[in-house]
C-alpha cells in the first residue's frame, strides 16, 4: 500500500484539468441566464479567474477557449497574458451552432456556401492554435435533423467527411483534431455524430492526427463509459474528455457531483493503462456550466473531484486484481476495486498539496484570499461575459 500511494503522489503531482474559459461566465437553462456579481467581461479576465484555480489546486495549468467568445484582436498578447497569470492557454474550441445561417446545420448544410462558412471559422480556429501555442482543435457540431425526409443522412455524412479532410489536412506539426460527439440536442431526429463510433471511423479514415473526445455528459442512460475508454486507449484513438456530471442528458453539472463511482471506474481504465499523465497525449478537460453556484469555486471543486476519484483509481492493489480475475472469483476481484474506491484520499491530497507549496484546502484557502470581492468591485461597469437564453 506504501508503494501505491507514493506512486499515487507521483501521478497526481503531474496532472492536469484544463478549465474552459465559458465556465466563469454567466451561463444558465435554455429558459434563463442568471447573472452573478464578478463575473469577466472579457477573455483576459476569464483567464484570470482560470488562473485562481490553479493557484489554490496546482493541478489546472491550462485554459480552454471558445471562438467566438473569446476573441481578441492580439491573440499573441493574450496567450502573453496567460503565461504572466501562471497559465498557458490549451484546446481551442470551435463554434459552429449559433451563427443564424447554421440553423439547418454547418459543416453537413446543404448549400455549400454556408458549409464554407463553416469551414473558413474552423481554419480561423488553426490560425488562433498557431499564434496561441496551442496543439488542439476541438470539434463539436450541433448538425443533423429534426424530421424524417428532412435531409439526406448519407450526404450529410459525405459533406461532413469532406470538411474534416480539409481542416485535418491545415493542421501543422504536433497539432491535433478533436472530435467529440452527442447522442442528441438540438437535433431531435438523427445527429450527424451521434456516438463514440461514427467519431472514430471518422478519425481512422481521416488519420493519426484526428482522435475522439469523451463528454461524460454525451451518453444515454446506462452508457458503460469506460467501456468507450478501454476500447479507445485500445486503439489509440482518445484524444481527450470533456468531464461533467449528468443526472437526465448533458447538464454541465460539476465532475463527480451526480455519479463520482463512474468517474472512479473511468480512471480506474486509464489508471491500468498509465493514461493519467502529461506523456499520456491525453487531454483531460472540463466542459461545465456554473448556473447557479459561484464560478471560481465550482471549477474548484470539480478539479479536487477529478483529483480524489484519480487517487482513488491509483490505490486499486492491481496484482491483487489480476489475480482474482485469474481466478475467477467475482467477488474478490469487485472487492479490490471497492476497496480503492472506499479509501478517504483527502488526506493523501493535502499531503500532496502542503509538499507543493500550497494550502491543503484549497476552497478555504480561496474563500480566504478575497479575490471573490475584489473582482465584484473591480468588474462593476461593462458588460458581463455569458451565453445561453
Amino acid at each position: 500500500m506504501t508503494d501505491r500511494i507514493a506512486r499515487a503522489k507521483q501521478v497526481l503531482a503531474g496532472q492536469n484539468i484544463e478549465t474552459p474559459s465559458w465556465a466563469f461566465g454567466n451561463s444558465g437553462t435554455r429558459f434563463k441566464v442568471f447573472a452573478q456579481q464578478g463575473v469577466p467581461r472579457d477573455p483576459y479576465e476569464k483567464i484570470a479567474d482560470a488562473a485562481q484555480v490553479h493557484r489554490f489546486t496546482g493541478a489546472a495549468g491550462t485554459v480552454a477557449l471558445h471562438i467566438p467568445w473569446d476573441k481578441v484582436d492580439d491573440y499573441a498578447a493574450l496567450a502573453a497574458h496567460a503565461a504572466d497569470q501562471g497559465v498557458t492557454i490549451g484546446t481551442i474550441n470551435s463554434n459552429t451552432f449559433q451563427d443564424p445561417d447554421f440553423m439547418l446545420g454547418s459543416v453537413c448544410h446543404p448549400d455549400p456556401g454556408i458549409r464554407r462558412k463553416a469551414t473558413d471559422h474552423l481554419l480561423e480556429c488553426v490560425d488562433i492554435m498557431d499564434a496561441v501555442g496551442s496543439n488542439d482543435l476541438k470539434l463539436w457540431f450541433a448538425d443533423g435533423t429534426n424530421y424524417p425526409g428532412q435531409d439526406s443522412i448519407a450526404d450529410r455524412q459525405d459533406r461532413l467527411t469532406e470538411v474534416l479532410a480539409e481542416v485535418y489536412a491545415r493542421l501543422g506539426d504536433g497539432q491535433r483534431m478533436l472530435l467529440e460527439y452527442k447522442l442528441f440536442e438540438p437535433s431531435f431526429y438523427h445527429t450527424d455524430v451521434p456516438d463514440w463510433g461514427t467519431a472514430y471511423a471518422h478519425c481512422v479514415e481521416l488519420g493519426p492526427k484526428a482522435q475522439v473526445v469523451i463528454d461524460t455528459g454525451h451518453h444515454a442512460p446506462g452508457t458503460n463509459i469506460e467501456f468507450i475508454v478501454a476500447f479507445l486507449l485500445r486503439q489509440g484513438r482518445l484524444g481527450a474528455f470533456d468531464f461533467n456530471s449528468r443526472f437526465y442528458a448533458d447538464d454541465d453539472l460539476m465532475v463527480g457531483s451526480a455519479d463520482p463511482f463512474q468517474l472512479f471506474r473511468i480512471m480506474h481504465e486509464l489508471a491500468l493503462r498509465g493514461a493519467i499523465g502529461p506523456e499520456s497525449g491525453i487531454a483531460y478537460m472540463l466542459d461545465q456550466c456554473h448556473n447557479i453556484e459561484p464560478k471560481i469555486p465550482a471549477v474548484i471543486r470539480s478539479v479536487q473531484n477529478a483529483q480524489e476519484a484519480t487517487a482513488k483509481a491509483l490505490l486499486v492493489d492491481h496484482d491483487a486484481l489480476e489475480s482474482a480475475q485469474a481466478s475467477g472469483d467475482v467477488l474478490a476481484a469487485n472487492a479490490v476495486l471497492m476497496d480503492a474506491y472506499n479509501t478517504d484520499v483527502r488526506p493523501l491530497l493535502a499531503e500532496l498539496r502542503e509538499a507543493q507549496g500550497l494550502d491543503p484546502d484549497p476552497m478555504a484557502a480561496y474563500a480566504a484570499s478575497g479575490y471573490a470581492a475584489e473582482i465584484v468591485e473591480a468588474r462593476r461597469d461593462g458588460r458581463a461575459a455569458g451565453w445561453g437564453a
